[in-house]
Formats: structure tokens, C-alpha cells, sequence
């Protein structure tokens, strides 16, 4: 709802700021102001015509608006300057809100107006977004399966991996460019404890939101339990519940206190499943993503490379499989039991440090018995050491424990066990991994927010730009104006000088264009006037008007229209006497009672140019 109204605030702004450009249908258009006339020879008299308007009069010409007469007749107290009748009620309030919206934009407290509807919206905006983090709670199994389920259908296509492993003496730092199914290896980086991460690897900023980063950090193998079970085949949501339910048998600590997450291996048998169960303690899991979180590595999964060593192994003969350094240290190793191609078991073997060929092999003889009991392991084992030149102790001392064949193989380097580890976290749903929910959730509240602050804090920078260039724009507008008045004041006295100079030229122009105008004039009467014909009146005004009045008999009604003809044509020097357009033709008027003459008159205007 909040959103809606900062949007129609916004329209209502866009609004006002168009308003100056529009008329109101109400607003009537100004009335043409009618010019004097410019000489004294008014026209005849015409017949009022049928329609509404007004007639010019006149007189002082004023801005109040001219009142229609009435129909009654009554109509002498109408014909004044005084305003015209108001309107209704309804039409005055309307008229007002649409003026005052006009008006508002060209008022001074309109920017500032705007601005503190553009900052309200933005503080209701960001009131609202606390109000609404705040609202989630933060509990620990707070995000439902279905939830889940549903965002892990909706993820996003990843575009680049980071792995993380924090190590006692340096910190390593994988990055992989996903190239449909390919992950590409790029960056790797070794920063010591007192060195921080690079930002642009790690940092999500608006980019993520078109390039998707998933970063993942190897948890300390030596904080983690793992337990292998055989389930049967299924989706990942029943093959949750199923682990659940045994999870109290399964976990060495208590269920609420536990951090839990699954790894599927596949089995020979199409019905079954090997499920490896990874268990940490919250609370070391909560530490340790607090202290990602101080070196500015935001995790998306947690993730056990050990998992991936395991997985690498597609084919692996039946027996035991040690692993040295799997499981922290290098003095602890990780045992898989494999039979009949499923793995059975993963137990935890210590190098001690007095009599090592004796105690690994009674910690493996009692890791055998204890497989004869549950019924998976039968025969004498093959023993397979996977180890590389780090974990140079443990071949000899197998090899006089168990005085049995060692078979050796080169562990995956931590590149590819990076790789390894990447495509398996981008191609698995992400509940399935010990990253608590609540983590999950706050790290992306957090990445919103920070969106949001960015483009707050953008949109003001632009907005602060506009406002600078629209002052610099406004200042420099002043300056040439005040430039330009202090150069009109400077010619104004000039001005008034030419001004007079102009008016002298024209009076002293017309003045010689009026010499011989009349002279001009009488001559082209004199040479055009048809005989019989009388001139009782000649009148020249306005030094450009030549009124003639005359009489002539009742036959000469053609020779007086010949008459009219020549004079317009009449020509001085070349130059046309008479405008062809102007003037007025001639008037011939019957003849009066007894008497056998009509009377004519004709009016013609002189062919002069304006004195600009």
C-alpha cells in the first residue's frame, strides 16, 4: 500500500510539472482588440448581423472580459466595462483547484515541495523495509521444507564459484568460471591471517543480481562426525525425514545442539541408497561463520572436502581405504570400508605416538571385528593408503602393523578437490549442507538492504548533480541577464534618440509624399472624368484617402464604372496613384423624386509604403 501511494505521488508530481503546458477547456480565448480607424471618412452603416457577437465600440480599449447583450432589450446598463455575471457555485471550486494546479508549478515552493515528497517517500520506504526484517523471526529450523523446496526450484543459474579454506597458517581461495557444465578453474589466491580477502572475488553487490556468485567454505575437517547409513531410494525430502528420525542415534551430541546435513552415494542395489550423514556442533558451525564473517566472506554452504575425496573413488576395490590429513591433521586419518562396491562404514584412525606399527593395527583390528558383528564386513581386507608425500609416516608404520600387502594412490590435489566440490554445491539443493537456515536468510536480508541503501544513496548523489548543474545553469542564466539590463539601461537614451530621429523622418517623408499628392490626384480626376458627368465634392484625408462625390445622369451608369476602372488604374511616373485593393468601389444611388440625375460616390486609397 506504502509502495502505491509514493507511486502516486510520483504521477501527481509528473502531473503538476505538465500542468503549465495545458489550457483548462473553461478558459475562454482573449478577444481581438479592434484597431482605430486611421482616417476620418467613416464607412457606411451596415445591417446588425445574426449572430452572438459583440460589436466593437469605441472608446478606452480594457482587459475586463465584454458582456453579451441581452435578448430583452435591456441591454443599456450591459454596455459597460463592468465583469460579467459569476458562475455557479460547482464551477468556481473546480475552476479554482485547476487554476491553482497551474499556478503551483510556477510557484516558488514547488521544488522544495517535490523534494520532501520524494524524501517522505523514501523514509516510509525504508521504515517499511526495517519494519519487515524485523518481522522474521530468527529461530533456527525456521524455514519450512516446502519453503525450501520451492526456493531450490527457483535458484538462480551460477555463474562463477569461490572456495574457501581457512587453514591454521593461510587462508586458500579457489575461484571457478561456470561454463554450462564445465567449471572452468581462475583465481587462486594464498592470503595470510593479517591479509584480507579481495572484495571483488567475494563481495556481492548489485551485479549478483545478473552474475551469481556461490561462495563455499570448507568447514574444519577435524569439527565434524560422519556417519554413513543405507536408506531406501528416494527424493531428497523423504531421504531428510528418514535421517531425522534416526538422527538422535546417529548424533554424538544432542539434536538441538547439531548441525546436520546429507551426502548421496549411489549403491549397487537400484532400491537402496548410501546416505553419508555430516554432524557438527552448532555452536562450533555459529563461530565459525562469525569468523568468515569478520574477513568478509559471506558463505552460501558449508561443505566437508573429505565428502569429495570419497566420491572421487567411482570404482574403488573392497577394503579399507585410509585417508590421512581427511580428517585433521596429520597425525589422524579417515578409514572407508568398502564391500561389494557400496561403502560401509567411515571410521577414524590416530597415529599414536609411541609403538605406531602396534596401535594402528589393533585400532584396525577392532574396526574389522566390529564389522563381523554388524554384518558387512567378511574375509581379510585389502588395504589401500591414499596419501601424498605430507603423510610419509604412515607407510611404514602400516606396513609393519599389518604385514600384509599396502597398495598406494596419490590423493586429488586441493584444485581439483575445490573443483570437485563446486559442482557438487552448485548441482545439489542448498538445504543439503550444514549452512544454518537462519544464516542463509540474514545474509540475504542484509544483501537487499545494502541494494537498497546503494540506490538511495546513488539516486541522491544524482539527484545532488542535478541540483548543482541546474544552480550553475540558473546562475549563469542571471548573470548574462543582469548583463543584458545593464546594456539596455546603457542604450537607453540612444534608443530614445532614435526613436524621436525615426518619428522626425516620417513626418518629414510624408510630408514630401503629400507635395504633390493632391495636385497628383485632381490632374487624374480631371483627365478620367467622363463628360456630363459632375463633381460636387472632393475630399482628401489621412493623406492616403480620396473621397469623391459627384452626380451624372440616368444613362451613365457604365461610363461611371469606366471611370472607376481608370482611376485605379492611374499611374504617376510609372507607379500605380490608387492601391488596386483598397478603397471602396462606387456607389451609384437612384435618382430622387423629380429629378432625372443619380448621385455617386467612390472612395479611393493611395498607393503609399509604410515609414518603418
Amino acid at each position: 500500500m506504502k509502495k502505491n501511494r509514493g507511486l502516486s505521488s510520483f504521477l501527481l508530481a509528473g502531473l503538476l510539472l505538465l500542468a503549465p503546458g495545458l489550457d483548462a477547456a473553461t478558459n475562454p480565448p482573449p478577444l481581438p482588440r479592434g484597431a482605430a480607424p486611421k482616417t476620418g471618412v467613416q464607412p457606411p452603416a451596415r445591417g446588425a448581423a445574426s449572430t452572438n457577437a459583440v460589436a466593437a465600440r469605441p472608446g478606452p480599449q480594457t482587459n475586463r472580459p465584454a458582456v453579451v447583450p441581452s435578448s430583452t432589450g435591456t441591454n443599456a446598463a450591459g454596455r459597460t466595462n463592468a465583469a460579467a455575471a459569476k458562475p455557479a457555485a460547482a464551477t468556481n471550486t473546480w475552476s479554482g483547484i485547476i487554476d491553482s494546479a497551474k499556478r503551483f508549478p510556477s510557484s516558488p515552493s514547488f521544488r522544495p515541495a517535490v523534494v520532501l515528497a520524494i524524501v517522505a517517500f523514501l523514509v516510509v520506504l525504508l521504515i517499511f523495509r526495517a519494519l519487515k526484517s524485523k518481522a522474521k523471526p530468527a529461530e533456527a529450523s525456521g524455514v519450512s521444507s516446502k519453503l525450501a523446496a520451492k526456493r531450490a526450484r527457483s535458484q538462480a543459474t551460477i555463474h562463477a564459484c569461490n572456495v574457501l579454506e581457512v587453514g591454521p597458517q593461510a587462508r586458500q581461495l579457489w575461484q571457478f568460471d561456470v561454463r554450462g557444465s564445465r567449471f572452468v578453474p581462475g583465481r587462486h589466491l594464498t592470503c595470510l591471517p593479517a591479509q584480507p580477502l579481495p572484495r571483488g572475488m567475494i563481495a556481492r553487490d548489485w551485479r549478483s543480481l545478473f552474475y551469481h556468485k556461490l561462495n563455499i567454505a570448507w568447514v574444519p575437517p577435524e569439527n565434524v562426525f560422519l556417519r554413513v547409513i543405507h536408506l531406501p531410494k528416494s527424493n531428497l525430502d523423504e531421504t531428510l525425514s528418514m535421517v531425522e528420525l534416526q538422527l538422535e542415534k546417529l548424533s554424538p551430541m544432542p539434536v538441538t545442539q547439531v548441525a546436520w546435513s546429507v551426502q548421496v552415494l549411489p549403491h549397487v542395489d537400484a532400491q537402496l541408497q548410501t546416505v553419508v550423514v555430516t554432524l557438527a556442533s552448532r555452536e562450533t558451525v555459529e563461530a565459525f561463520l562469525g569468523k568468515l564473517e569478520g574477513q568478509g566472506f559471506l558463505a552460501d554452504r558449508l561443505e566437508v572436502p573429505v565428502l569429495d575425496q570419497l566420491q572421487a573413488n567411482t570404482a574403488p576395490e573392497d577394503g579399507a581405504w585410509i585417508y590421512p590429513g581427511a580428517i585433521g591433521g596429520n597425525n589422524s586419518a579417515l578409514v572407508a570400508w568398502w564391500t561389494g562396491g557400496v561403502l560401509q562404514n567411515l571410521d577414524l584412525l590416530t597415529l599414536p605416538t609411541a609403538d605406531q606399527a602396534a596401535g594402528l593395527k589393533e585400532q584396525l583390528t577392532q574396526m574389522a571385528w566390529a564389522g563381523e558383528m554388524e554384518g558387512w564386513f567378511t574375509g581379510t581386507p585389502d588395504w589401500h593408503l591414499v596419501a601424498g608425500p605430507a603423510a610419509a609416516d604412515w607407510e611404514p608404520a602400516l606396513r609393519a602393523g599389518l604385514e600384509q600387502p599396502l597398495k598406494l594412490s596419490a590423493p586429488l590435489a586441493d584444485r581439483d578437490l575445490a573443483a570437485l566440490t563446486a559442482r557438487r554445491s552448485a548441482q545439489t539443493e542448498p538445504r543439503a549442507n550444514l549452512m544454518p537456515p537462519e544464516f542463509t536468510a540474514r545474509y540475504q536480508q542484509q544483501f537487499v538492504d545494502r541494494l537498497w541503501m546503494r540506490g538511495l544513496m546513488a539516486a541522491f548523489a544524482v539527484y545532488l548533480v542535478i541540483v548543482s548543474v541546474y544552480g550553475a545553469r540558473v546562475a549563469y542564466a542571471s548573470y548574462r541577464t543582469s548583463g543584458v539590463e545593464n546594456e539596455v539601461a546603457s542604450l537607453g537614451q540612444a534608443y530614445t534618440n532614435s526613436i524621436q530621429l525615426r518619428d522626425k523622418y516620417k513626418v518629414l517623408k510624408d510630408r514630401q509624399d503629400l507635395k504633390y499628392a493632391g495636385l497628383d490626384c485632381w490632374s487624374a480626376v480631371a483627365e478620367r472624368l467622363p463628360q456630363d458627368v459632375t463633381i460636387e465634392s472632393i475630399s482628401f484625408t489621412d493623406g492616403r484617402r480620396l473621397l469623391l462625390n459627384g452626380s451624372a445622369p440616368t444613362g451613365m451608369f457604365q461610363a461611371l464604372l469606366d471611370f472607376e476602372r481608370d482611376m485605379k488604374k492611374a499611374a504617376v511616373d510609372g507607379q500605380l496613384l490608387f492601391s488596386p485593393l483598397g478603397g471602396e468601389n462606387i456607389q451609384i444611388s437612384a435618382p430622387s423624386a423629380g429629378s432625372s440625375a443619380v448621385t455617386w460616390h467612390l472612395l479611393l486609397e493611395l498607393q503609399r509604403s509604410e515609414v518603418q
